[in-house]
């Protein structure tokens, strides 16, 4: 009797697994012509616990240091100065961290560097077999000889092809062929909280490996003004361990590939606290291309005197000077547009409020400057800006300083240009104050110039050149225009000593 009575309900279970079950079959068939439902997932290779594999990351890391400690260098740079420090990086610093011991003075007191030593050391990449090498400036500044050490301890005396303060780049140079390098990545392509390596030289520390992430893209520290009248900052920072020593070494990805120069550190100590920033590599990589190919860095303005928006207090101080009601917020503000420019040109006005460029987003003047510094002259762009509340786009033909569209090599810069300086003509009565007859006073002195190769300092005083008396820029620009060889500068340096040094004239 129970076995009757169960029967019916087992017959019941059977079936009603049986339709569970082909129904299921079914809707998994149809999935596979209807991919917009399914009642099981189907791995497609999208999906994955949420556990996280460390081992993963550092396979990465690992493939990246191993392509990219063969091509970070050590770089020594040897000076004859007296009174140079043992460490090189040591003037660039303290100017912006301070005196690492806490007394903020810069190193006066410190020991000469002694005979053989080189005064400082810094980082370099290779950046093609046939032996480049990008590093920073402020790594090659006043040296006398340059040495480069690979990783496997082998040494070549470098040349020193060019250099660009604006940006802190040099390029040099070292006779060998099959070397290890590395390629640049986008650097436009890189992203906040990206995995990162820097790779260098720190405190002496050769080969030296440190990673993080990409904390920040487009830092201005307003590091580069002492070095450039026109310095273009738009760092990447990162939280990679720097120190000194890292100036000049790799900034790369994942994939190892270089996406940024690694330049300075934000510190209370002069020792890595956290912050790091490197040079682009879109930015590096069209600076050594200049360099490499004309000598010098072809670069383009586009002629406008500017305000950036996010900085309140330069707004509220521009308000102040000129009883202005100009409103803090996002992108470049135009203060007056140069003639014979190329803002100029294309009917930019003061007033105007820039907010993109080639359609990318300019929110303060960081961005501005990468924007344009990666041009060259008679390359167009568009720009897009606010005019009385209305946006308005126009394709703008930068020019260089000279308002040139036209590349200029390192023999077809003026005289003035070469030297790197403005000069002025001196009264009848400073040339009493300072006991001479005749000279001109020497103002604005670039740092990749000539008169800075030979240690002159703002507010020297020309004496003679080439044994000839100068009086004035005319005077100069008569002795030199057109003459190529070895020039010998009298002038007084900031003691009011008579110096003699001398350069060579491209």
């Amino acid at each position: 009797m129970n076995l009757k009575r169960l029967m019916p309900l087992a017959v019941v279970g059977v079936l009603s697994a049986a339709t569970t079950v082909g129904t299921m079959h079914y809707l998994d068939n149809n999935n596979n012509n209807n991919q917009d439902f399914s009642y099981f997932h189907s791995s497609n290779k999208d999906a994955q616990f949420a556990s996280l594999n460390t081992s993963a990351v550092g396979d990465d890391f690992v493939k990246a240091a191993k392509i990219a400690v063969p091509a970070v260098v050590t770089v020594k740079n040897y000076q004859k100065r007296a009174g140079r420090t043992q460490n090189m990086d040591q003037d660039l610093f303290d100017f912006f961290f301070g005196n690492p011991f806490g007394n903020g003075q810069r190193n006066q007191g410190q020991p000469q560097v002694p005979d053989g030593l080189p005064s400082g050391l810094g980082s370099g990449v290779i950046i093609s077999p046939d032996g480049y090498i990008i590093t920073n400036n402020h790594v090659v500044e006043h040296a006398t000889k340059l040495e480069v050490q690979l990783s496997n301890k082998k040494t070549y005396t470098a040349t020193l092809v060019g250099t660009d303060p604006s940006t802190d780049i040099a390029l040099l140079k070292v006779e060998e062929k099959g070397l290890p390098y590395l390629n640049f990545a986008n650097s436009d392509l890189a992203e906040v909280g990206q995995w990162v390596l820097a790779i260098g030289n720190p405190l002496g520390m050769t080969s030296t490996v440190t990673s993080g992430i990409i904390s920040a893209k487009g830092r201005s520290i307003d590091l580069l003004r002492e070095k450039s009248r026109t310095p273009i900052e738009s760092f990447i920072q990162t939280d990679a361990v720097i120190n000194r020593g890292n100036s000049g070494g790799a900034l790369v990805n994942t994939n190892g590939d270089l996406v940024g120069i690694n330049s300075a550190i934000s510190s209370t100590t002069g020792y890595y606290q956290g912050y790091g920033f490197a040079v682009p590599s879109n930015l590096a990589r069209k600076v050594v291309e200049d360099i490499k190919k004309f000598g010098i860095v072809q670069r383009a303005f586009l002629g406008t005197s500017n305000i950036d928006l996010s900085d309140e207090a330069v707004v509220k101080q521009y308000n102040l000077r000129n009883k202005a009601n100009l409103k803090p917020g996002v992108g470049i503000y135009i203060v007056e547009v140069a003639d014979n420019s190329g803002a100029k040109d294309a009917g930019l006005k003061s007033g105007d409020i820039i907010k993109k460029v080639d359609g990318q987003n300019i929110t303060d003047f960081a961005d501005l400057s990468l924007a344009i510094g990666r041009k060259r002259p008679g390359d167009s762009v568009s720009v897009t800006f606010l005019r009385d509340g209305k946006e308005i786009t126009k394709n703008v033909v930068l020019k260089d300083q000279m308002g040139n569209t036209k590349y200029r090599s390192k023999a077809e810069l003026s005289v003035k240009e070469k030297l790197g300086a403005d000069f002025v003509t001196l009264n009848e009565r400073q040339k009493v104050y300072f006991g001479i007859n005749n000279g001109v006073g020497v103002v604005n002195i670039a740092e990749d110039g000539l008169l800075a190769s030979i240690q002159m300092n703002n507010e020297n005083i020309i004496i003679e050149i080439n044994g000839k008396p100068v009086n004035s820029q005319k005077d100069i620009e008569k002795i030199l225009d057109g003459y190529k060889g070895q020039v010998n500068v009298k002038y007084l340096d900031e003691n009011g000593r008579l110096t003699s040094r001398g350069f060579k004239m491209p």
